[in-house]
């Protein structure tokens, strides 16, 4: 059986081989170009141009996903990148605002240190005024002798004037008696204090 299919295939392909000829020796009817020799040639020709075309889908394929797979990537680099401003605008924002409240408290601050200054130095102009004026009372107290003359000295509802020359007692009573006064009398230690 084996030989038969084989003795069969042999025939057939000869008669393949011969395509104007009918096994029965008449010439064949139909498209003459498929029997012609420059068909394989074609077929090959055009195989390798399908392989090739196919190849060349392959590559475009492959180059496509990559260009697709780095867009990918770069989309989400530059939605990293917008997630990293995004959040140094952000950081910027509440620093600005906290400099801007900063800014207020310092402003309100000045003015307060500002106003207590003023008002310390409205109370140091009233103290130093005080103090002039304690001066002036000061001076006046020292040189002021009571209901007494100038260059006496007032003590106990009495004044005194204590005379700087020596002289006897007489000369000393003159003096007294020409300044309307009397001398000073001292009858016990007690008086002397």
């Amino acid at each position: 059986m084996n030989l038969e299919a084989t003795f069969d295939d042999l025939k057939s392909k000869t008669m393949k081989d011969q395509p104007d000829q009918k096994p029965n020796g008449e010439k064949a009817k139909g498209l003459p170009f498929l029997y012609s020799l420059w068909w394989c040639p074609v077929a090959v020709t055009l195989g390798i141009l399908c392989l090739g075309l196919l190849v060349t889908i392959i590559v475009l394929i492959m180059q496509v996903s990559q260009v697709s797979d780095l867009l990918k990537q770069q989309q989400a680099n530059l939605t990293h990148q917008e997630n990293i401003l995004e959040g140094q605008f952000l950081a910027q924002k509440e620093e600005e605002k906290a400099s801007q409240e900063l800014q207020r408290e310092l402003k309100e601050m000045i003015e307060m240190l500002a106003q207590k200054l003023n008002e310390e130095s409205k109370k140091q102009m009233e103290l130093f005024h005080q103090n002039l004026n304690l001066q002036e009372a000061l001076k006046k107290a020292a040189n002021f002798s009571g209901p007494c003359p100038q260059d006496w000295l007032w003590h106990e509802e009495h004044c005194y004037l204590f005379s700087s020359n020596s002289s006897n007692w007489e000369k000393s009573q003159k003096s007294c008696l020409s300044l309307d006064a009397q001398m000073l009398k001292i009858n016990s230690p007690d008086d002397l204090i």
